[in-house]
């Protein structure tokens, strides 16, 4: 029975999903595991608004149960000012009975973003996702810089996790270095997960 490693995301203009279909493409090409894909639903400040139970296109929604069956996880959100976007914020805010039983000690995570300027606080986001999974007992898995792309790119890429620049209209495609490194850390957080 293959591994499964989840994969967490939030995407409003599609980057953010695309990166996370290319760590599933790094995950798969291991003997032994499995991406599951997942995603969050929109929140918002409207009372009344809500979200269908099944999203009408994409990856299903998340549920704490994904968290607890898997044997690791990339969570991945787009940037807002600096820090990950409010429904991954409140999804990860719901975990709390997960923590309470420790349920995801000792279980791989990695970490990935898409903003839309160079420095656009890559690095801030990816760290504000690191903090809840360190919290939760998770092993961080970055990306060293024996991938030669860290240090080629002059687009996204982060050792804290693989980035997109998607641009102001959030119209720049992944670029050949981003998806190289979405694919390094699924391959990455999948041998990991086999050795933990």
């Amino acid at each position: 029975m293959p591994k499964k490693i989840l994969i967490l995301y939030y995407s409003l203009h599609g980057a953010t999903e695309k990166m996370a279909h290319y760590i599933a493409q790094g995950i798969e090409s291991v003997t032994g595991v499995e991406a599951c894909i997942r995603t969050v639903p929109k929140i918002s400040s409207t009372c009344e608004q809500t979200e269908e139970d099944i999203p009408n296109t994409g990856a299903p929604y998340a549920s704490l149960d994904d968290l607890e069956e898997c044997s690791g996880i990339a969570l991945g959100s787009p940037t807002r000012f600096g820090n990950m976007a409010a429904p991954m914020k409140y999804f990860i805010d719901s975990t709390a009975s997960l923590w309470l039983k420790g349920k995801l000690v000792g279980k791989p995570a990695a970490v990935f973003s898409s903003t839309a300027s160079l420095h656009g606080g890559q690095e801030t986001t990816l760290i504000s996702m690191m903090q809840p999974l360190l919290h939760h007992g998770c092993i961080i898995v970055g990306l060293p810089y024996s991938e030669p792309d860290l240090t080629s790119t002059t687009t996204g890429g982060t050792p804290y996790g693989p980035t997109h620049i998607a641009g102001s209209n959030s119209d720049k495609p992944i670029s050949a270095e981003e998806k190289r490194l979405c694919i390094a850390l699924g391959k990455r957080l999948a041998s990991i997960t086999l050795k933990l």
